[in-house]
């Protein structure tokens, strides 16, 4: 194996790890409306998140400096043909971070709800973009002999990639659910596990048709087999939650999230972004790939210290293990 197809593996691994992990804290921030009655309950939301939201996001910025660094012309391309989405979900990004931190710095009602409706629309928004902009990669788009996408974003508005963004929302929603259920108790933990059966059963419908039109269109055997894994792992965690079994049902939603965005990967190699216009045109791991030498250095870079960001990132997890209730906000008592 060359090392651009290394590197197209840890990259389709860095997204995997954004979306499992940014998935259920874009769900929580959803359900900060959907699920809590009042403001004791959507604290405990947040604090369920609180200590690991930042860290979530460090795995889109390897991601994307990954991308930079071995796929130059892929990441030109990319972020110059999906300027507007990309941007709309960076400066979401920003207002999120700024309203966790900003929501408690004042105790007036207008102030927190303020923040909290922040909260909401910045977590909505990016879970069904990178729906649309991984729906776009797949499918293609208008890319020139000049690696140049040549389109407009209405482009982009297809009914393929948007179906894309609503299985993202819907599973991200209830990834979300299922953490909450996991991680509360009293009578949130139960309305958490009522609602991610509900949004499971409407994630099951768009995911499998959205699998389904991606195998018919660009998937092989490997993809095949990775969608079988996402429906049986996504069928798997709605049977756990129906049951009580959080934690099962957790991994197992983990694993559908991990499955969907390999086959995603796995439909789309070698290319890395095909050219609706000529295939010939196409951007692939060989014609879009930095130097061996560079790609080189990046590989023993990655070695060390991909173990101990992933040491460091478990440790907060177990830190923060236990669950919480309305019983530990000090204004419910």
């Amino acid at each position: 194996m060359e090392l651009h197809d290394v590197w197209f593996v840890l990259i389709a691994v860095l997204w995997i790890g954004y979306f499992f992990l940014e998935g259920f804290d874009f769900g929580v921030g959803i359900l900060t409306k959907l699920l809590a009655r009042d403001r004791p309950e959507k604290r405990v939301l947040i604090n369920t998140i609180g200590p690991v939201w930042d860290g979530n996001e460090v795995w889109l910025l390897t991601a994307g400096g990954a991308t930079f660094a071995a796929f130059p012309e892929w990441y030109a391309t990319l972020f110059s043909g999906f300027y507007l989405p990309l941007l709309i979900i960076l400066v979401c990004l920003i207002i999120r971070g700024v309203a966790f931190e900003y929501r408690a710095k004042r105790p007036e009602e207008n102030w927190q709800r303020n923040w909290e409706q922040a909260i909401f629309w910045t977590s909505l928004i990016p879970a069904i973009l990178w729906g649309v902009a991984f729906g776009n990669i797949v499918r293609g788009v208008k890319i020139d002999a000049e690696m140049e996408y040549v389109g407009s974003f209405w482009d982009l508005l297809n009914p393929y990639a948007l179906l894309g963004g609503l299985v993202t929302l819907t599973l991200f929603t209830f990834h979300g659910a299922v953490f909450v259920a996991l991680k509360t108790v009293g009578d949130i933990r139960g309305r958490a596990r009522a609602l991610a059966l509900k949004v499971g059963l409407v994630t099951a419908v768009a995911a499998l048709g959205f699998l389904i039109w991606t195998q018919v269109d660009t998937g092989d055997g490997w993809s095949l087999a990775a969608m079988l894994v996402a429906v049986v792992a996504l069928v798997g965690a709605i049977g756990a939650i129906k049951v009580g079994r959080e934690g099962w049902s957790f991994a197992l939603s983990g694993v559908t999230i991990a499955a969907a965005v390999a086959m995603l990967f796995l439909a789309l190699f070698p290319n890395v972004m095909p050219s609706s216009l000529n295939p010939e045109w196409s951007l692939t791991v060989t014609n879009a790939s930095s130097s061996p030498y560079t790609l080189k250095i990046m590989t023993w870079c990655a070695a060390i210290a991909t173990p101990l960001v992933l040491l460091y990132q478990s440790w907060t997890y177990w830190v923060f293990r236990k669950r919480i209730g309305t019983h530990h906000i000090a204004d419910a008592h």
